[in-house]
Parts: structure tokens; sequence; C-alpha cells
């Protein structure tokens, strides 16, 4: 019973999981409790420096729309700086912009997506180690058609 035990934290610490920010935001805007508990998993966390950018984003978009409170707003923040220091994050580098030039198997893909399903392929882990945590629709797509698993 043991060795399983030990067999299993080593598979799940050897899972990646790639954080995109719609997931984030479903978890602090929305409440989404799948999206809580996909953030909350085991594994290595993996984000695009991208996310953080996009997530702060709309955090200071919801507070000036009046969807949350100066007290949320804070709370909200404080949840995203405690999942930025949980994940590794890649930077938006000249490889990822170029990646981002050519085609992805469900076209069209805006900018930003680009960005994150670039990240995610130039980890260069086997997409089959790989979970991808979004709510995005066209995330969702390109990664399955790429082989990875989505949450």
């Amino acid at each position: 019973m043991v060795k399983r035990s030990a067999q299993r934290r080593r598979a799940v610490a050897a899972t990646v999981r790639y954080v995109e920010s719609s997931a984030i935001l479903a978890a602090l805007l929305e409440g989404d409790t799948a999206a809580k508990s996909a953030l909350r998993a085991g594994g290595r966390r993996v984000t695009s420096a991208l996310t953080f950018a996009e997530v702060g984003r709309a955090i200071v978009r919801a507070r000036l729309a009046g969807r949350l409170t100066l007290d949320q707003e804070r709370a909200a923040v404080r949840a995203i700086h405690v999942l930025e220091r949980r994940c590794d994050i890649v930077a938006v580098s000249d490889a990822v912009l170029l990646r981002v030039r050519r085609p992805f198997p469900l076209e069209p893909v805006g900018t930003m997506d680009g960005v994150h399903l670039s990240t995610l392929e130039l980890l260069g882990e086997p997409p089959q180690l790989v979970t991808i945590v979004t709510r995005d629709r066209r995330i969702q797509d390109n990664a399955r058609a790429q082989g990875y698993r989505v949450e």
C-alpha cells in the first residue's frame, strides 16, 4: 500500500498543469468550483507571463465596472499573488512570439490565445504529461488537437 501511494505522488509530481488566464478568472470572478479545484490540483503549475497581466487587467476592469467591491478586488489580488508564487512563469520570449506567427490546428486563434498555445507547445513536455487548465473554448480545442489533456 505504501509503495502504491509513493508511486502516485511521483506520478502527480511528474505532471505539468498549464494554467491559462480564463480558468483563474472563472475561479476568482465567477466562483467556478471546477476551476478552483483544477487550480488546486497537484503537479507542477506552469503559465505564461501573459497570464498574470491578463488576470490583473480583468480584475481592474471588474472593479471599475462594479462587479467587485474594493474588498473583493483586494482578495482577488492576494489570491493572484499566491498562485503566482506557486507557478513556474514562462517569459513571452522571441521563440514564443515566432511560434505565434505560424498556424495552429484550429484557426482562427487570436494573438493572446496564440501566446498561451505557443508557450504550452514550447515547454517541450510530451502532451500526454500535460494538462491545460482553461475555460477558453478555442484553447481547449487546439490543445486537444495537439494531444494535451484539458480541464
